[in-house]
């Protein structure tokens, strides 16, 4: 455990995480030749990753360790370690690995910082879309250094609602069986395939509500901070806690009954 006297200084978590993901924003960008070139499958035969991801992680952890060597690593390409200083960064190094090798611009670098296994640092480095999403736990949200905020959306009937879906087929049949429940009552679903721009565009206002079941720590770390920084609610499926696998992030008047509505579909099954 950290001791409280000697806290790690959130801001400068934040100038690091913020540092390491446009540094890899700015690789994955320059690597554009690259985007076809030794791509493997990992849960599936359409869960991807390319020799992109790997060299964009390795690109972080050796910023941070060269700074913070104490400290612990969760990456979701294997550049995982123990560390002594009760800090932790959970990278993403590449959320929306389809999107970036078929060239769509939407897909984002993510880096979070734990402290004593809470998240306190978040950012969201959007390349493609020219955007940086950053928050500090207390002291809001920012998109390029500006506060951003939830939407004020008062209903489902005029909700615009993200989610996403898995790569194992039995997973997504279930993720797909909800959508008829949906659909009829809400403006419009949307599905950009990278959970942490998915999140950042609810603390935007350029989605009302984002739900998925089924991801990873590294999905959500870093974007679920800067919802909630922005005023979004946050709960699981369950209606419990957020974990990684079971997430909704909604505007205020739109979380309690869309939470009604996706436990009812079974979106938490």
């Amino acid at each position: 455990m950290a001791d409280l006297a000697e806290a790690p200084d959130t801001a400068g978590l934040l100038d690091l995480a913020e540092r390491v993901a446009r540094q890899a924003g700015e690789l994955l960008l320059a690597g554009a030749d690259l985007r076809r070139v030794d791509v493997t499958t990992k849960s599936s035969g359409t869960d991807m990753v390319s020799e992109m991801d790997r060299a964009s992680e390795a690109l972080i952890v050796e910023g941070i360790l060269a700074e913070r060597p104490d400290d612990a690593i969760l990456g979701e390409e294997g550049a995982s370690r123990p560390g002594t200083s009760g800090v932790r960064w959970v990278i993403d190094p590449l959320d929306g690995t389809t999107n970036y090798l078929y060239r769509h611009p939407i897909w984002a670098v993510s880096v979070a910082a734990e402290v004593d296994g809470q998240v306190e640092v978040g950012v969201v480095a959007s390349p493609g879309l020219g955007e940086t999403f950053t928050a500090v736990r207390g002291k809001g949200a920012w998109r390029n250094g500006t506060p951003i905020a939830v939407s004020e959306g008062d209903g489902l009937a005029t909700a615009l609602v993200g989610t996403g879906f898995g790569y194992l087929a039995a997973r997504r049949a279930r993720q797909a069986a909800v959508l008829p429940h949906l659909l009829p009552v809400v403006r419009d679903i949307r599905r950009n395939g990278v959970a942490s721009l998915d999140l950042c565009w609810v603390a935007c206002g350029r989605l009302d509500a984002y739900f998925e079941y089924g991801g990873q720590p590294w999905d959500v770390a870093a974007g679920l901070l800067i919802a909630t920084e922005a005023g979004a609610v946050a709960s699981g499926l369950d209606g419990g806690p957020p974990v990684a696998h079971s997430v909704m992030v909604a505007a205020p008047l739109v979380s309690a009954p869309l939470l009604d509505l996706l436990q009812a579909a079974g979106a938490a099954l």
